[in-house]
């Protein structure tokens, strides 16, 4: 579903309950739609096998949803003027400091083809935050100081793509090891640097 955010004029009486625009709305009648779906389920012919081997109780039931915002790109505009430009400017940061993990995260699903709709797990690796999206055809991590412990677990899972931010790696080191900790467990792997 796509929606503009539509202001609900100050009369109406959606608007006295709490509700400002259309889309929260719409949130809230999914929300409720999907707790009235839980409240109905009971075992027959059709749901019997979710219920094999459980007296009284109801299946698990995914009746989550995502709201995405369209907003500006998540990076900063790094093209620079030769005259514009300096040694300190080569070494920013080419993320915009308001943005997220997760939000980097959904602009790399879009560059891979990935529906927005896709499995996403989050996990800590070497205390960094990894996403695993589509069971492990993709995996990202936007976390800085990365070090080689966790470029090795991700590269012995074999993902189709592997993602991470420029400034994420550790150190020199880690850089320099990078490909070859890919080369060793996962040639195949598309490596992309934000």
């Amino acid at each position: 579903m796509v929606q503009i955010p539509e202001e609900i004029e100050k009369n109406n009486e959606l608007r006295k309950e709490g509700f400002s625009t259309i889309c929260e709305i719409g949130k809230e009648r999914i929300r409720r739609a999907g707790k009235k779906i839980l409240s109905e389920i009971t075992p027959n012919e059709d749901t019997g096998s979710l219920f094999a081997g459980i007296e009284n109780k109801k299946p698990s039931l995914d009746i989550g949803f995502r709201v995405l915002k369209l907003d500006s790109s998540n990076m900063e505009d790094v093209y620079y003027k030769p005259e514009e430009s300096s040694e300190a400017t080569l070494f920013e940061d080419n993320v915009k400091p308001d943005r997220t993990g997760e939000d980097l995260l959904f602009q790399v699903m879009l560059e891979c083809n990935l529906p927005l709709s896709a499995k996403i797990e989050t996990e800590k690796i070497a205390g960094k935050e990894v996403f695993s999206v589509n069971n492990s055809y993709l995996i990202a991590c936007f976390d800085e100081d990365v070090n080689e412990e966790v470029i090795t677990a991700v590269a012995k899972r074999k993902p189709y793509y592997f993602i991470m931010r420029d400034k994420s790696l550790s150190s020199d080191n880690v850089a320099d090891n990078f490909e070859q900790i890919f080369q060793a467990y996962s040639k195949e792997t598309i490596r992309r640097i934000l």
